[in-house]
């Protein structure tokens, strides 16, 4: 099992380079596998679309708190850290071009010494995805040729696409992962994130959704990925917890349900020092080498 900390970006503390470095070094130092980022091109200050991940409909984060870009969070980072996995949790993918992000991805992966796992959504929120000048409607079928023309470019051979959304010829990309290339994730609560894991990715991190309609998705990953010829016993499931509730006992509860990876969420707290302490006891219960 990998123990992953979400970056506690409703803190407000996230854009602050200090403060960043140093929780950043101490996720590190506690043994946690990988440090997570969230990504929110632009927050608004009114909007009507519904966040499906809280019954009021409205997502906690208000619209002035600070929300740095995360491939540019995890590049300072990684410059700073050695060992410590970059990952998102989630990349809203409708608001990149896939060729573009592509080359973004396949340097940090290259000049952090392979570290990099991306975990991608869909997004909810309409107004974001139509600011980035996307359709909003149509992003889950954007998304599959987004998934397809960064594992094409990323073998560093030249490369052509021609789809609904994206098309070129004889691209080349480097750097390159080459045969590694670079490990995609999908997150989300839908059977369609599940068949788009199975279908495409290297696991799926479901958000929000626990008991019967967990195994459910789980079991629409694995129909999906034996339907395109993948074996879905090499999908990984990334489930969440609390970087302050975690113990063995919920670890090995999470296992039990077919969980890899445990992304575990901080409180929201400005204080440095209770930030690292909160992190320290967590690792201590779960016995990670510091």
């Amino acid at each position: 099992m990998e123990y992953d900390v979400i970056a506690p970006v409703g803190s407000g503390m996230t854009a602050d380079p200090e403060w960043m470095l140093t929780l950043a070094r101490h996720i590190e130092s506690c043994g946690f596998g990988s440090l997570v980022v969230v990504e929110h091109a632009v927050m608004m200050a009114e909007y009507s679309s519904q966040y499906p991940y809280d019954p009021s409909g409205r997502v906690e984060l208000a619209a002035d708190c600070p929300v740095p870009d995360p491939l540019e969070l995890l590049a300072f980072v990684a410059a700073a850290t050695s060992t410590l996995g970059l990952a998102t949790g989630v990349l809203v993918l409708p608001n990149h071009h896939p060729v573009v992000l592509a080359k973004r991805l396949a340097t940090l992966d290259a000049l952090s010494g392979g570290r990099l796992r991306l975990c991608v959504g869909m997004g909810w929120m309409r107004e974001e995805i139509q600011a980035c000048g996307v359709d909003f409607d149509t992003r889950g079928r954007r998304a599959n040729e987004q998934i397809e023309v960064m594992r094409a470019l990323w073998s560093g051979e030249p490369t052509s696409y021609d789809g609904e959304f994206f098309s070129f010829a004889d691209a080349v990309c480097r750097p390159a992962p080459g045969p590694r290339s670079i490990p995609i994730h999908v997150g989300g609560h839908t059977k369609a994130a599940a068949r788009r894991a199975g279908r495409l990715g290297d696991g799926l991190q479901p958000l929000g959704v626990a008991g019967e309609e967990l195994q459910t998705l789980r079991r629409v990953m694995a129909t999906s990925a034996e339907e395109a010829g993948r074996d879905p016993g090499s999908l990984e499931l990334s489930l969440g917890h609390l970087v302050t509730r975690i113990d063995r006992s919920r670890a090995d509860r999470l296992a039990e349900v077919g969980a890899t990876r445990v992304v575990l969420a901080m409180s929201d707290t400005q204080d440095l020092s209770h930030a690292c302490d909160e992190l320290s006891a967590c690792a201590e219960r779960l016995g990670l080498a510091g």
